[in-house]
């Protein structure tokens, strides 16, 4: 197989008729590149193909060597399979009408951040200073065309200073909608409580960064929401925080002054340096440093060897960060399964019983937008969680000659989990940002107002509606409330389509492999093992793991020792719980009271509440309970985390016996030989860290002989449990060494963040064929 990728990259911002094309030109000529590159009414569009070194180079150098008039307000990279490209040419511009695209929100530019530390200059210190090339877009934004006139800046009158700025062509303000200034612009205040104002201005900043270095909580109204912040490095603080929110030992996320604070704890690559420092500024996953300082309390990310963390990215937070001189720790302000809070008095009401002061701003935030979470896997970024700096950015399917000349609007309503929604206008689908799990009265709320805000930004009124197959998701409830004509799609068909719509395979066939912890099946069962083969024009289930019951169904999610009872009453039946079996699982009955396995035995033997499940993720929480990680968990998926923490510093090729049964013309993989030899390993005290190696390496090896059964050269992975980097990077590099082509998620999650973009797709897909 050829080594060769391709890149694909869209840039949005001031790169036209500043030099950009014959920039990307020269650069590529000196890395002996081949493709093209060429304005559009959208942006610069760029294809590039080489070796992965060669574009990774590419793509560092284009950002850092940009010219200097020139500003990327975004730039969206996917990597795809090459083309045979035999020379790099600048093609001709693309006519046609600019598409009304909204953009992300931008963090500060670095002229904007030296005008605020610039002590004789008019917004020194101005928390909201920005210009046409940063700032707040999509949080203030209430409709098109992007004029102040439709922005939350309307209220505040331009003083005729910035009046100027914004009228002069040859001001970087030309045009720029918040423009503002401490004379005519949004203010601070620092509140105690509900209302009780104690400054404004810079002594409310003042005030703020005394309250953290107290050792208090504060609530900081940001740009897509308030954030709630503290010492990272005060472990009482962190503690009483956890309390507080109801947040037991899930990861929070540091917020540091600068790139060299970070380097003191955590490993940085070259593309996790690009990440913190572009204008997305995502949360970015950094390995911790083994020997670091430890600045860092240990409550903010327990047992964890990675740190989300980010950097500024607004002037409000460099101000913050600049005057505390240390990392914060920056969570969403919001308790458990709620969403993130971005009205002041909303703020005071709900974050009353958290907040010890509340630094509040008087700029409206139209729509909540969180922080983003990426991690670097197979030396690319992948988007975990896809907000401020991604959302809405669109993916644009790609059209042919075949493909229709339209399709209808379609509303996707996403999954019940990590929710978000998506809004088709063929051929662009809009994805919008992370709402969170559809748990509470809030979280729906805050559902029903994305997919109003879609609605009214694009002025387009949805004629279908597509919601996934499980009929008790809120989500499906909601779109059979529409009464719009509905396209129901199964979860991992959504899973595979949404992966192969940004690596552009929609027109080709593909092994999909689909493994996370809950879809609902065809079959009435609970699917999360899934090979789906997808064309097309259709698709059907190729092979799946072995099933086996759910102790409580969804109270299995939370306790993972119930999954593993699930699985050995699977293996053994009723003479689990005889006397006189091999003690190697005595240590997992010990996990439970007499009374409850009494309970739980009852429950197995007449199928009382016990679903049975394919699924990879329950899988991976049951190996994790078999090996002694913990039970129960606090947050989903902490025990499949626990497990590839685990591997960290252990190396081995070794893997447990997994068969596949090929009876019936689909595959299933039985996972009982593993188990039992897992069991066999615990009881002899192999290193957790090598059942945990050999138990992931038998999951790639499962791909890779269901991958030859099938004989399909294309293998798409999705799913939550490919944001395992360990997992994701030993499968691309097995099925490569066997001559397959695997694709995985680039700037769409694989979690069910995805799910919308691919029931688009789907709705598309059934459209085109009726």
């Amino acid at each position: 197989m050829s080594n060769l990728t391709r890149l694909s990259i869209t840039v949005r911002g001031a790169v036209q008729g500043v030099g950009f094309r014959p920039f990307i030109y020269r650069i590529a000529a000196e890395l002996q590149l081949k493709g093209w590159v060429n304005n559009s009414a959208q942006g610069v569009f760029i294809e590039v193909e080489g070796t992965q070194e060669q574009l990774d180079t590419f793509l560092l150098r284009l950002e850092r060597e940009k010219p200097a008039i020139s500003f990327i307000q975004s730039l969206e990279s996917t990597w795809l399979e090459p083309v045979g490209f035999t020379e790099f040419e600048i093609r001709p511009s693309v006519a046609g009408e600019k598409t009304a695209v909204v953009l992300p929100d931008i963090a500060t530019c670095l002229d904007c951040l030296q005008e605020i530390f610039d002590s004789q200059n008019r917004r020194y210190r101005y928390p909201f200073t920005n210009c046409t090339n940063c700032g707040p877009r999509y949080t203030i934004i209430r409709g098109l065309p992007y004029d102040r006139a439709n922005t939350s800046m309307q209220e505040f009158q331009m003083c005729p200073d910035c009046q100027a700025e914004y009228e002069n062509p040859l001001n970087r303000r030309f045009h720029a909608q918040p423009n503002a200034c401490p004379n005519c612009g949004p203010q601070l205040e620092f509140w105690k409580g509900w209302g009780e104002m104690l400054a404004t201005g810079d002594r409310a900043l003042m005030d703020a960064i005394s309250k953290v270095n107290r050792g208090q909580i504060l609530a900081v109204k940001g740009l897509g929401g308030f954030h709630l912040m503290v010492d990272a490095g005060n472990s009482a603080a962190v503690r009483r925080l956890r309390r507080c929110k109801h947040r037991e030992e899930k990861p929070f996320a540091v917020m540091y002054p600068s790139l060299e604070q970070v380097r003191q704890e955590c490993q940085v690559t070259a593309i996790e340096e690009r990440l913190l420092r572009s204008p997305e500024c995502p949360i970015v996953l950094l390995r911790r440093l083994p020997d670091a300082a430890r600045g860092i309390a240990p409550e903010v990310a327990p047992d964890n060897p990675y740190l989300g963390v980010m950097l500024p990215y607004t002037p409000l937070h460099h101000l913050l960060l600049a005057g505390l001189g240390k990392p914060v720790v920056a969570t969403s302000g919001n308790l458990a399964d709620e969403p993130i809070c971005i009205d002041e008095w909303e703020a005071g009401d709900r974050l009353k019983d958290i907040a010890d002061g509340f630094l509040i701003h008087n700029r409206p935030i139209v729509r909540a937008v969180d922080d983003s979470v990426v991690r670097v896997v197979a030396g690319r970024e992948m988007v975990m969680r896809r907000a401020r700096g991604y959302a809405p950015l669109p993916i644009s399917l790609k059209v042919t000659p075949d493909s229709p000349s339209s399709h209808p609007p379609i509303l996707a309503v996403g999954a019940h989990l990590k929710s978000a929604i998506a809004l088709g206008v063929f051929p662009q689908i809009f994805v919008s940002q992370h709402i969170g799990d559809l748990e509470t009265p809030q979280a729906f709320q805050a559902f029903q107002e994305a997919i109003a805000s879609l609605q009214q930004l694009y002025e387009t009124k949805p004629q279908w509606v597509a919601r996934d197959a499980h009929p008790d998701y809120r989500s499906t409830r909601f779109a059979e409330e529409l009464g719009l004509p509905e396209i129901a799609v199964q979860h991992h068909y959504a899973h595979v389509l949404a992966c192969m719509a940004e690596n552009q395979l929609l027109e080709e066939t593909v092994l999909g492999v689909a493994w996370d912890g809950t879809g609902y099946g065809l079959d009435g069962t609970i699917w999360g093992g899934e090979f789906l083969r997808v064309s097309p024009t259709s698709w059907d289930r190729v092979a799946h793991f072995r099933t086996f019951p759910l102790l409580g169904g969804d109270k299995a999610v939370k306790e993972p020792r119930r999954v593993a009872l699930g699985l050995l009453y699977e293996v053994w039946g009723s003479r689990l719980f005889t006397q006189g079996m091999t003690e190697n699982y005595q240590h997992i009955l010990g996990m439970f009271t007499p009374l409850e396995l009494t309970l739980l035995r009852s429950m197995l033997e007449k199928q009382i509440n016990t679903p049975v499940t394919s699924s990879v993720g329950r899988l991976f929480d049951g190996v994790a309970a078999i090996a002694g990680l913990k039970s129960p968990i606090s947050f989903e998926g902490q025990a499949a985390i626990a497990l590839e923490f685990a591997l960290e510093g252990w190396i081995t090729q070794d893997y447990y016996p997994s068969p596949i049964q090929t009876g019936n013309g689909v595959a299933i993989a039985d996972w009982e030989p593993t188990i039992l030899a897992i069991l066999t390993d615990v009881g002899d005290r192999v290193p957790m860290g090598i059942i945990s190696a050999k138990f992931h390496n038998t999951l790639v090896e499962v791909i890779l002989s269901i991958a030859q059964f099938v004989g399909e050269e294309r293998i798409v992975m999705t799913g939550g449990c490919f944001q395992n980097a360990y997992l994701t990077e030993r499968g691309i590099s097995r099925l490569k060494s066997e001559g397959f082509r695997p694709y995985w998620h680039q700037r769409i999650p694989p979690n069910d963040g995805g799910i919308a973009l691919g029931q688009v797709v789907a709705a598309y897909r059934n459209l085109t064929q009726e």
